[in-house]
């Protein structure tokens, strides 16, 4: 019988190494979910997981055993991180982390808060062409549409890569700034094959998070998925 969740996995795929930091994959099959799934893992799922369909369940179940051994290699705790009441994971008080899932995947990434001061990591299966052309005037700046190359697949990629690196943006501040922001709150400004991105905030989120702040990202792709990742440095 097909387990439900994959073997975890601790190989760092993004390009540049972010210190102290781990992170924590592992694959889901949603049809092979079973009742006792939950109890094996020592999950325990909020109600309205538990009253989701078996898609839901299994991710929020991956995501959270991604989390407690991402955060236990960085802390000793033995952590399976509850639901706060704005629906965000929370963590221990030494540790910074990120959870994300998608297309029967799913990732967390944590640290000690003495080396990093947040982290949002973030998986997005790579739009087809005909998607990311209904999605970029939602995703896209009036600037980001400017520089949306004429190659179809490039633009799909393009699309792909600014809504993933907004998603980690987000779950980087949010929890430094505790206000929520959208799509046209930040831009792109630059992104290399390489695997290298910078972020302009055009918004004042706070007094250290204000509008023309840059910030550092990074990304990778496989197997159909890319992977972007920002993290904020204590310091």
């Amino acid at each position: 019988m097909q387990p439900t969740l994959g073997p975890l996995s601790t190989t760092w795929p993004l390009p540049n190494p972010a210190g102290g930091a781990v992170l924590t994959c592992c694959t889901f099959a949603p049809a092979a979910l079973r009742a006792d799934d939950f109890a094996r893992h020592a999950v325990q799922p909020p109600e309205n997981i538990q009253r989701s369909v078996a898609k839901r369940q299994a991710e929020f179940l991956a995501g959270r055993v991604c989390a407690r051994e991402s955060v236990r290699a960085v802390s000793g705790l033995e952590w399976v991180a509850p639901v706060g009441d704005d629906r965000a994971p929370m963590w221990p008080a030494a540790v910074c982390a990120s959870i994300t899932h998608s297309d029967n995947w799913a990732a967390c990434i944590a640290a000690h808060s003495d080396d990093w001061q947040a982290l949002g990591l973030d998986a997005e299966t790579l739009l087809a062409p005909e998607r990311a052309q209904r999605l970029k005037g939602e995703i896209l700046t009036p600037a980001e549409l400017e520089r949306l190359p004429s190659d179809d697949a490039q633009a799909a990629l393009a699309v792909t890569l600014t809504f993933s690196l907004k998603e980690s943006l987000f779950k980087a501040l949010y929890p430094l700034v505790r206000q929520r922001f959208w799509f046209e709150h930040a831009e792109l400004s630059s992104w290399s094959a390489d695997g290298q991105a910078r972020l302009q905030l055009l918004i004042d989120l706070s007094e250290r998070w204000c509008h023309g702040v840059e910030i550092d990202a990074q990304f990778c792709i496989e197997n159909n998925r890319l992977l972007s990742l920002v993290a904020i440095a204590k310091n």
